[in-house]
């Protein structure tokens, strides 16, 4: 399951610039690979790329990003408040795009934060269709709707 995490992650982060500088998703990438050691060491084994590994992956993501994307809004939030460095708006929307629009959507709502600013919200939205789109276009190429 490690290897099967790591061959997803890795070039996603060697392939997407904004990822190498985020270190939100930095963060996301190491609890997903202690998540994938913890998992396989202590609990169950799955063969590597397996249908049940890729499934395992899908569920560790979607909690672990918008988690990590909940924490990334309020860190943001609380560098507004104090006049500190921000976390750049792309590094929030690609976090987003790569399924945290929950944790965004719920964190905009809990923090108050970036839900005045018109040209992010836009993109927010975007971002979210974006990401209906890319799944719908896996999906048909895998064949699992027509």
């Amino acid at each position: 399951m490690l290897i099967t995490f790591l061959a997803i992650l890795t070039p996603l982060l060697a392939l997407v610039p904004p990822l190498q500088r985020n270190k939100f998703f930095i963060f996301y990438f190491a609890a997903m690979t202690l998540a994938a050691y913890i998992t396989e060491s202590y609990f169950f084994r799955v063969l590597m790329f397996s249908h049940k590994a890729f499934l395992i992956f899908v569920v560790y993501h979607l909690v672990a990003i918008n988690i990590v994307t909940f924490f990334a809004y309020g860190a943001d939030k609380h560098a507004a408040q104090r006049g500190q460095w921000r976390v750049p708006e792309e590094h929030l929307h690609a976090l987003e795009f790569l399924g945290g629009w929950i944790g965004a959507f719920i964190a905009q709502k809990f923090f108050r934060h970036k839900t005045k600013k018109r040209s992010y919200r836009v993109m927010f939205w975007l971002m979210l269709i974006l990401q209906g789109a890319a799944i719908y276009i896996i999906l048909h190429y895998l064949k699992l709707i027509h």
